[in-house]
């Protein structure tokens, strides 16, 4: 009995289609996956950016201590060095220079004073929503 040793030209023909055939099917699922990723990230969810700003805001007036270095209409800075700031011609919010939030149609920061502590108030409106004003009072 001869022993068979080696690839013959007809397995290495099967080999090379099966190949083939697997690597096609790769290929249109990969481009059907990266067609969606694109088509879905070009939407921006209005309600995402702006839970996205009050999640940073909250984290940051909610710090044990933190206190108010200067503030105008349009930005606000704190004590740690962080700053926030409504850029309207790019229709963001920039924590110092990171932009955090987009599609931002109004902001607008204000210090308050209420029973004794710091609040700071901020009236936000996101594109096709209506304006919103929620207070943050700080931690001393």
């Amino acid at each position: 009995m001869k022993s068979e040793k080696g690839v013959t030209l007809i397995s290495l023909t099967v080999y090379i289609i099966v190949m083939t055939i697997v690597i096609g099917v790769v290929s249109l699922v990969s481009t059907f996956f990266f067609k969606n990723t694109k088509s879905s990230s070009n939407q921006i969810d209005p309600m995402i950016e702006y839970t996205r700003f009050t999640n940073f805001f909250t984290e940051e007036s909610n710090r044990k201590g933190i206190q108010i270095l200067e503030y105008k209409e349009n930005y606000v800075v704190f004590d740690d060095g962080v700053q926030y700031t409504y850029v309207p011609e790019n229709r963001g919010i920039y924590r110092n220079k990171v932009k955090i939030c987009n599609e931002v149609e109004k902001c607008r920061f204000e210090y308050k004073i209420k029973n004794g502590k710091d609040v700071i108030g901020v009236t936000i409106q996101m594109k096709d929503t209506e304006e919103k004003t929620i207070d943050y009072t700080l931690k001393n």
